[in-house]
């Protein structure tokens, strides 16, 4: 067996070295690995595809044998057969990772809550006043789903989905919430001119970039 075969691993033995296994309680770290490795497996698999096109653009489909039923001489066969097998390998377990990304997540956020609620629970006199914002919309496109959810420039972010200002970090925790809750009604209270809005914003592809057509800026906590 060559150098080639050697590199060539079963799917499962990838899951195993991706740590990708259902957890029962994540924490935000586990979390963020697990983001990185879905990265690295994308960049992997695009640059396999690169592989492909770089073979007479054979892709996952295209025949590896001639009209004769001999392997074809214009392309190595062995490495489109190589980069096929790791791309369905890749992407099984892409599937495997956004599982446990998504299950993170809830893990995550749910344990949030609860701190929160607790920490609300006992100082009541806290909890009576105006909730703090943790990031401000900067700027909505027109027709946007941001835009059809009602939000405006300036609007000061009060909860995003599960996201508060007790469990917000940073404006990638935004991002992360919005990819994982794509086509589903996510609930978002903003401050707009001292008052509470909330409005339903639903995530999803549309003519102009991003999955919400607007951008976010980290505003600083004030006392309200």
């Amino acid at each position: 067996m060559d150098n080639g075969d050697k590199a060539i691993q079963p799917c499962a033995a990838r899951k195993e070295n991706s740590n990708a296994q259902p957890k029962p309680s994540m924490s935000r770290a586990d979390v963020m690995k697990l983001i990185r490795q879905k990265d690295e497996i994308e960049a992997e698999v695009k640059a396999l595809y690169e592989v492909l096109d770089s073979q007479g653009k054979v892709g996952m489909d295209g025949p590896l044998l001639d009209n004769d039923g001999y392997p074809r001489s214009d392309i190595d066969v062995y490495t489109v057969r190589h980069a096929r097998h790791k791309i369905i390998c890749l992407n099984n377990d892409h599937k495997a990772l956004m599982r446990c990304i998504e299950d993170g997540l809830t893990s995550v956020h749910e344990q949030a809550r609860e701190e929160y609620m607790e920490h609300d629970a006992q100082n009541v006199t806290d909890a009576q006043k105006p909730r703090q914002p943790f990031a401000k919309v900067q700027f909505v496109a027109t027709d946007s789903p941001a835009f059809a959810a009602g939000l405006q420039g300036d609007d000061r972010l009060v909860t995003f989905g599960s996201l508060t200002s007790a469990n917000f970090r940073t404006l990638t925790d935004l991002a992360v919430v919005v990819t994982n809750s794509e086509n589903r009604s996510l609930s978002v209270e903003v401050l707009r001119d001292g008052n509470l809005k909330r409005v339903t914003l639903v995530p999803k592809k549309w003519s102009g970039k991003g999955l919400v057509g607007c951008s976010f800026v980290e505003e600083k906590k004030l006392l309200l």
